[in-house]
């Protein structure tokens, strides 16, 4: 999963054509920004700039993933502007906000630190992605993340990062379906063994059953 932290400099970076103009902005150090960007690339395995004398000049694997979070990236900083008062260090309302407790704990809430400490008053709905498309129909949440694009109307929905599902288990368990195995028969074979739920409805391991067996079901 990628930093909101990372996504942000990059776009500033891809913007202002230039790390040092990005780091002026940012109100961070140069080989910081750097950093980050190298960062973001090393997650991504791509590169996303190439530098210049002056400057750098954007890939085009930059420019796709521009074009995927500028949007939701900017929404987030005008919720932010639009709770506010006089300037960026009065609030004048709590912020609802909800989403999967991963993302938020490890990503979202350390990114918008900053603002909490300047006066910003956040509540943190955490939940499934079903319950909180229903609280934000309601009018209970003002923004939410959610694992799955909902279909409801009246919402306005932004993708912001691609997430993957990966089988892990213990050696002993790896050793008895070796990757052959589950190529050859998919999902299938996790149909008699003990798996670790996120919750009772199952969402992630039934999530996996499906992006798994449906492209084999499709394929036969």
């Amino acid at each position: 999963m990628v930093s909101l932290d990372l996504l942000r400099t990059f776009l500033v970076v891809y913007r202002e054509g230039s790390i040092t103009r990005a780091a002026r902005q940012l109100r961070l150090s140069q080989p910081a920004v750097t950093g980050q960007v190298k960062a973001l690339e090393a997650t991504l395995g791509r590169p996303l700039f190439t530098r210049l004398p002056r400057g750098v000049e954007p890939t085009l694997a930059a420019d796709t993933l521009a074009r995927q979070i500028a949007a939701p990236l900017d929404q987030l900083e005008m919720l932010t502007s639009n709770v506010l008062g006089h300037g960026m260090d009065v609030f004048t309302r709590v912020v609802q906000l909800g989403g999967p407790a991963e993302i938020i704990t490890a990503r979202v809430l350390p990114a918008v630190s900053d603002l909490v400490s300047q006066g910003l008053q956040l509540r943190v709905t955490l939940g499934l992605a079903d319950q909180l498309t229903n609280d934000l129909v309601a009018g209970k949440l003002d923004m939410a993340i959610a694992t799955v694009r909902p279909r409801r109307r009246g919402l306005r929905v932004e993708p912001l990062c691609d997430e993957e599902f990966i089988l892990v288990g213990t050696p002993r368990w790896a050793q008895r379906l070796p990757a052959e195995v589950i190529d050859r028969d998919g999902a299938r074979v996790l149909a008699d063994i003990p798996l670790i739920s996120y919750a009772e409805e199952l969402p992630i391991i039934r999530r996996y059953w499906q992006t798994v067996e449906r492209p084999r079901r499709l394929g036969s």
